[in-house]
């Protein structure tokens, strides 16, 4: 999906409950539902949108025919709204997050899944330069390597979003591009199911994506990320990352130590060095060799600086257009390492750090911005520029610049 419809759609996404928060905006969801089929005669007014929105889809090519088919049954689901605006006040903590995503269990399935689809996996990664790990890897945290595809039936779920919800626009032209993919025959009404929020399939492509970057892997003419047999899905993944850029051999990052004394106001994304100039920094990986060199590299801090270190590489961004998250990032990441046989992250995580609610962190970016800290958006999305003013107002005031947004810079800034 492209990076605004990961951002609105995160908090749909995975079944481990970041559950799709990522971002609620918790960056890290509760986990999808099973089913959201709890639906209601239709309102007066939602039968009159309906009936405005047929023009509009006709308009843009849509048959008379496929949406009869379509909406035949279609039904308001008002459990679907509640979901859309009762999302958690509270994110979970990065570790606490990895906790499910990276799981043991995960892990295990994920290696399990990997041996099962080994053969499918290899061609894959031998058409579109993608590491068959990192497409297990978003299988496992999108779906649960198919375990958890969602079973709301997306016309209805669209449909409401796009009457009723808080990004009407957003969801109408995703139940335009639905309507396109049921008109090009991919699937059927009755089979086109999903997440409450849209995505489909075993890596939750959402309908502007699969018309995008959906491939038929299977060559059998139809590009099915639905069925049981997950091959189109896996590769229409793939076929996503090579699209934005992926690296074929550089790694998404490294975890690293830093030096006693490091300079932490030489950390985030905005500053990038080769591996070497990190080492003569004294940035050396978790065994005490120097990074191979795998292109320029920032040094990332996800939880400040009494939390785990990491070196990322231009792979983490590509990652990112999947979902914006560092927690999901992170994730993925860590967990296709896990896979292939990496060892669990090693150093330890600041587990007594409460996290910031959403009001709690767009209270800290209007703080930032008042004392002349610009954070650019007061949007309770703790990004880069965040960050960075988070860093720049720690070493004003002669504290560790290690951008960390924390509870404790939260009572300062007060």
């Amino acid at each position: 999906m492209n990076r605004a419809a990961a951002a609105a759609m995160a908090l749909a996404f995975l079944p481990v409950s970041t559950g799709a928060a990522p971002m609620a905006q918790s960056p890290f969801p509760d986990a999808r539902p099973v089913s959201l089929v709890q639906t209601v005669a239709l309102p007066a007014r939602f039968e009159n949108w309906i009936s405005g929105f047929r023009g509009r889809a006709l308009s843009q090519g849509i048959t008379a025919a496929t949406f009869q088919r379509a909406f035949a049954g279609v039904e308001y689901m008002p459990q679907v709204i509640r979901r859309d605006r009762n999302q958690a006040e509270f994110s979970k903590q990065l570790w606490e997050y990895l906790d499910t995503a990276v799981s043991d269990a995960r892990v295990r399935n994920g290696r399990a899944a990997f041996e099962t689809h080994r053969r499918t996996l290899a061609e894959i990664e031998a058409r579109y330069g993608v590491e068959a790990e990192v497409v297990t890897a978003i299988w496992g945290l999108e779906s649960a390597y198919g375990v958890v595809r969602g079973s709301t039936p997306m016309v209805s779920a669209l449909a409401t979003l796009a009457y009723d919800g808080r990004r009407g626009a957003f969801f109408e032209d995703q139940l335009i591009a639905a309507l396109q993919i049921l008109q090009a025959g991919d699937i059927t009404p009755g089979r086109m199911t999903g997440s409450w929020a849209g995505a489909m399939g075993h890596t939750q492509f959402i309908p502007t994506s699969y018309l995008d970057y959906a491939v038929d892997f299977t060559g059998d003419g139809r590009r099915d990320i639905w069925g049981d047999d997950p091959t189109d899905a896996l590769a229409s993944t793939a076929a996503y990352l090579k699209r934005f850029g992926w690296t074929k051999g550089q790694p998404w990052g490294v975890e690293v130590r830093l030096p006693q004394g490091f300079d932490f106001s030489q950390t985030g994304e905005k500053i990038k060095r080769s591996p070497r100039d990190w080492a003569r920094m004294g940035v050396r990986d978790m065994t005490g060799a120097q990074v191979p060199n795998h292109g320029k590299a920032s040094i990332l801090l996800p939880a400040g600086a009494r939390g785990a270190a990491f070196m990322i590489f231009d792979n983490f961004h590509v990652i990112e257009r999947y979902n914006t998250a560092d927690a999901y990032v992170i994730a993925v990441g860590h967990l296709s390492d896990r896979i292939t046989g990496g060892p669990p992250i090693q150093a330890s995580w600041p587990r007594g750090d409460r996290g910031l609610s959403l009001s709690e962190k767009k209270e800290m970016q209007r703080l930032l911005t008042r004392a002349g800290f610009d954070t650019g958006k007061i949007d309770g999305i703790i990004g880069p520029n965040t960050i960075d003013a988070v860093r720049r107002y720690q070493a004003s005031r002669g504290l560790q610049p290690d951008g960390y947004a924390s509870l404790d810079m939260l009572k300062r800034l007060r």
